[in-house]
Parts: structure tokens; sequence; C-alpha cells
């Protein structure tokens, strides 16, 4: 029987990090063998594995994102689900939870069915749906929640705009709440933020531009925090971007709701002082905050108040960027710099990143399959990353490339990826071979 041996690895067990050569025959991790039994008559026969040597490498479970947009069905001119599949491999991920807001919007089983089946049809990562919370995302009626549910969603958002309607949204958690479903809420008052094209701020007044206040994000959340706290709901934070939402995160905890939360990397990074460049790459919402709020974001991370990364991924054609900045459509890409934008910004070990990036945001998608530390009879999801390589992004396997770290230097490289136990990303071939598209 022959599979594939990852050698020589820094290997995210259980118990810790160890160093041991993995094993994985038909998509299962089979064997784990420690660095002290590597003498041991235990072990196959090499000759009869894929050998692959991960000597120095971290390998962990593979990543898993809660919110990248994939555009299909009905733009994809920006992405599609193969486009996106193939960046996620390339980004370390092995499932991604796919954003309802496309056109038509995910508000139906069979439409959640679609998107699941043609992930499985590409078959680089699991495609795992998100439905509406409300038909056609018009925050005006409930979408069709028993069929969503019926279809296999559990994330439900109308991700893209805010459910301002707040009888609305209690009828959606008490609906969820004893059904195992998750309101993942776009936290950002419609009133406060109409007309905004960046942080409202002293960069803001600087460039004479329409801002959008940090009290837009705050002031959904401490309304939905309230709806939780009646419903027993469990409620999702998505893309936090401001100090103010840590704390209330934070303060949630302490009273024992059952909410967790998710952080971009570009929210990490960088801050409204770069939109100064009028460059549209820096355009998204929520927009970039202030510099104390990406410190409060990034000890927020890794303290563990925000449980999650989530790239957000929102590839737009270069045609639709190529415009003046007010004009341009929000957001950015960011399968594919993800780990290594975190991995450069947060002070901490390869546990803790790989808790953000795996562990955490597979235990909230319910993605069973995923997120598991390494050790036998678990799914052969997994990632091989070089944990100190200098990387400068130039090139992206998505088709679109409006990414804010284009040339800038990280740290830490995707080496390989693994879905049910078959490599989808070689990092040394894509280099060698171009298996990327150009970002032209």
């Amino acid at each position: 029987m022959s599979g594939v041996l990852l050698r020589g690895g820094r290997v995210l067990a259980p118990d810790g990090e160890i160093r041991a050569d993995v094993r994985l025959v038909d998509g299962t991790v089979v064997d784990v063998y420690r660095e002290p039994d590597a003498n041991g008559s235990g072990r196959p026969d090499p000759t009869l594995d894929q050998v692959i040597d991960v000597s120095g490498l971290v390998v962990g479970p593979g990543f898993v994102d809660l919110h990248t947009h994939l555009r299909e069905p009905g733009q994809e001119w920006k992405e599609d689900i193969a486009s996106g599949s193939a960046a996620a491999a390339a980004g370390g991920f092995t499932a991604v939870v796919a954003m309802p807001n496309t056109d038509p919007a995910i508000d139906s089983g069979h439409l959640a069915r679609y998107v699941s089946d043609r992930g499985r049809q590409v078959g680089l990562v699991d495609v795992i749906p998100a439905g509406c919370i409300t038909a056609r995302q018009e925050g005006t009626r409930l979408a069709h929640l028993d069929e969503l549910l019926d279809s296999g969603v559990r994330v439900f958002t109308d991700d893209g705009r805010t459910v301002a309607d707040a009888g609305l949204l209690r009828r959606a958690m008490e609906y969820l709440e004893s059904r195992g479903g998750l309101i993942a809420q776009h936290a950002e008052d419609p009133g406060l933020s109409r007309g905004g094209h960046m942080h409202e701020g002293r960069i803001s007044s600087l460039l004479g531009m329409a801002g959008l206040p940090a009290l837009s994000e705050t002031l959904v959340v401490v309304r939905d925090l309230a709806l939780t706290e009646l419903t027993g709901a469990s409620y999702h934070v998505q893309h936090v971007s401001c100090a103010g939402t840590v704390e209330l995160i934070r303060q949630a905890r302490e009273r024992g709701l059952a909410v967790t939360a998710e952080v971009t990397p570009h929210h990490l990074w960088f801050a409204d002082e770069h939109v100064m460049s009028m460059h549209p790459v820096f355009k998204m919402y929520p927009p970039l905050r202030t510099r104390s709020d990406i410190e409060a974001l990034v000890e927020g991370l890794r303290e563990g108040v925000i449980d999650a990364v989530a790239t957000d991924h929102a590839p737009h054609a270069a045609h639709e960027k190529d415009v003046p900045f007010e004009e341009a459509p929000k957001g950015v890409t960011g399968l594919e710099t993800a780990f290594s934008a975190v991995r450069s910004v947060l002070d901490a070990g390869p546990r803790t990143l790989f808790q953000r990036m795996s562990v955490a945001p597979a235990r909230i998608a319910a993605a069973g399959r995923h997120g598991r530390w390494i050790e036998p009879g678990i799914p052969a999801n997994l990632v091989v990353v070089d944990w100190d390589a200098p990387w400068t992004p130039q090139r992206f396997a998505s088709k679109s490339s409006n990414s804010p770290f284009v040339g800038v230097p990280l740290t830490g490289r995707v080496r390989y990826t693994l879905h049910e136990g078959r490599l989808t990303h070689d990092a040394g071939i894509a280099d060698a071979e171009t298996l990327v598209r150009g970002s032209a």
C-alpha cells in the first residue's frame, strides 16, 4: 500500500510540536513517526511512498478561511470557484467558506448545493457555502433558512450588507439557535456609513473625503450582542476593524455569550494613512482604521479575544480598480498572502498562528475534517510552511491581483498544501513552471 511520506518536519501534534515523519494513505494520516523511533522496525519501506522532504519546515493542519468571495455564480470575470480554489490552495487553505453575495445571492438550498457541488468538481479545497440571512440580501424578509440548513449550510450572513432590521435579525437568531446555525454579521450601520469612502478621522479631514466612523461598526455590535443575549444564538462578528469592537467582544465573553470574531490580514497591517496615496487597492469595507486600532487588533488576535483570521478575499477585475479612489469598488484579495502577512505581524509561534488560522475557524465553520492537530486517523488536510522564509508577492493564482501586499516583503511562505492527502500546491513547481497567473 503506497502513500505520501512527509519526512523530517516540525509537526504540530496534539501534545505540541515534535520532529516526525508523517505518512498519508488514501486521504488519511496513518502514522506519525517521532524522531526517537527513527530506526524503529515499525517504519514502512519509504520506497513504497512518494517522499517529500520537509526537513525544518512546519507541518500543520490546513488553513480554513471563514470569509472568501468566489464570485460564482454571476461575476466569474472577477473570480470563479476553480480559480478561487487554486488561490486558496496556494495560500495553504484546505477549506473556505464562500460568501453568499453572488448573483443570484445564495438564499435557497439549490443555490447552496450548486456552490458545494462545483467545489467538489474542482477538488482543490472544500468549498463550504454560506447562506443569506435575508432573501436576496434585501433585508426585508428571511431567506429560505430551512432549505439552506437542509443543504448543509451552517454560516448565515448578508455579508456586504448589514441586517439593519433588529426584529428580522431576532427572528433569524431564534430560528437558528436550536438548529446549529451561526449568524455572521457585517457590522456597519448603513446610515452612519452612507457616502463614506474611508475611516472618519484626521486623514479623511486632510483629504476632504467623506468618512466612515468606527461608531458605525460598534453601534451594530452593541445591538447584536443584546439580541444574542436575548435569544441565546451563536453570533460571529466579521472583519473586526476597530479597538472598540475588540473590547465589546471581550466583555461579551465575560458575560458568557456565544460570540466569536474574525480579523483580516490587511486590517492587521495597513492604516488609514495609506489612503493618502489615493491608490484604490486601499479601499475596503470596513475601512482601514488608525494605528492604535491595529495595535488593538493584533493584541486581540494574539490573546484569542479575536478567534480567527479570515481573508475577506474580494477579487475585482483590473479595470474596476483602475479608477479614482472614490469610484473604485471596495475589497482586496487575500488568500495567497494570508499566512505570510499574519506570520509577519503576530508575535507568536506556529501553534498560536495555526490555532487562529486553522483550528478555530474550522470549529466556527463546523468543518470537522479540518483544523485538527496531526495524529493518526485524521483526514490528511495539511499545509507545510517555511516559517522564516522571506517572500515578496508578485503574482497570483487568482484571476485578480487587487492585493495591497504586492511588492511588500513578508516572512514565511506556504510550501505545500495537501487536500484529502493529495498535493494541491507545490511552491517549487509554481515558481519554476509558472502555474500561477500573471498579475496583469
